[in-house]
C-alpha cells in the first residue's frame, strides 16, 4: 500500500502493526482456519462475491486481469483462478515485505509486487476487476485512503469494477482499524455505479458456535444489526 522506507508516517505505522501482528500467537489462534465459524464466515463472502462477480457478467475471469490491492498472503487473490483467471493475469499488491514473500513461495505463479497503493505501478483502465478486502479499515489516515480509491479509479477499465470487503462496526479491542460505512464508500468512488450489503455474522460471535455452525451461522447471518461487515460491488462509468 504504502513504502514505509520513504518515510511515510502512516505506512511506518501499518507496518509495525503487521509486525505485531504476524508475531502474536494470540491473534493466529483467532483467525485459524480451523475454527468452524472462521471458516463460515469465508464460504458465505466467497459465495457472495461469486454471485457478485456472475451479476455484473464478469464470470468466468478468463483473459481478465484482477488486481488484490492489500493482497496479503495472496489466498484470495489465488482464488480467483477457481472463477478461471489465469495466473498470468493476477497482480496482488501489499505493503508488507513478509507477506508479498509467503505469498509468492504459495503461488510462484502469480505476481505478488510489494508496492504503495497510491502510486500503482499499472497502466491507466488496464485492470478489470479489483479487490480490496479489509484494505481501507487499516488505513487512519484518510488523504491517504482517498489516494489509493484514486489509483484504484484510474486502473480499473470502463465497466470493470472494485469489490470491497471491509468492516462497518468498529473494533473496540483494536484501534488501529476504523469502521468504514456505505457514505464514505460511496464519496470515495463517487462516479461509481454502488451495490452495497451488509454481511458476516460479528465474528467474535461466529468463532464461538462450535459445532452448532452449520445450523446457526446461516440464522444468525439472516439478523442485520448482526452483520459486522460491508460486501460492495463498485463499477467505474462506461463500458467494458
Amino acid at each position: 500500500m504504502f513504502d514505509p522506507a520513504g518515510g511515510d508516517a502512516e505506512a511506518e505505522r501499518i507496518s509495525r502493526v503487521y509486525e505485531r501482528y504476524g508475531s502474536s500467537p494470540g491473534r493466529a489462534a483467532r483467525y485459524s482456519a480451523a475454527n468452524l465459524g472462521n471458516r463460515a464466515i469465508v464460504a458465505e463472502r466467497d459465495r457472495m462475491v461469486d454471485a457478485m462477480l456472475g451479476r455484473l457478467g464478469l464470470l468466468p475471469l478468463t483473459g481478465r486481469r484482477v488486481l488484490d490491492v492489500g493482497s496479503g498472503f495472496g489466498h484470495e487473490l489465488a482464488r480467483m483462478g477457481d472463477l478461471g483467471a489465469r495466473p498470468a493475469d493476477l497482480v496482488g499488491v501489499d505493503l508488507v515485505p513478509e507477506r508479498v514473500e509467503r505469498a509468492r513461495l504459495a503461488y510462484p505463479a502469480i505476481d505478488f509486487r510489494t508496492g504503495d497503493g497510491r502510486a500503482l505501478d499499472l497502466p491507466d483502465d488496464s485492470v478489470d476487476v479489483v479487490l480490496c478486502y479489509t484494505l481501507f479499515s487499516s488505513i487512519l489516515d484518510r488523504p491517504a485512503a482517498r489516494g489509493i480509491a484514486a489509483e484504484i479509479a484510474r486502473v480499473l477499465k470502463p465497466g470493470g469494477a472494485l469489490v470491497w470487503y471491509d468492516m462497518r462496526y468498529p473494533s473496540p479491542a483494536n484501534r488501529n482499524v476504523r469502521p468504514i460505512g456505505a457514505d464514505e464508500i460511496r464519496a470515495m468512488f463517487t462516479t461509481f455505479g454502488a451495490t452495497i450489503r451488509s454481511v458476516t455474522v460479528l465474528p467474535p460471535l461466529a468463532r464461538r458456535l462450535g459445532s452448532l455452525t452449520p445450523a446457526v451461522y446461516p440464522a444468525l447471518a439472516r439478523v442485520a444489526p448482526l452483520r459486522s461487515h460491508l460486501l460492495a460491488a463498485l463499477v467505474k462509468p462506461g463500458s467494458r
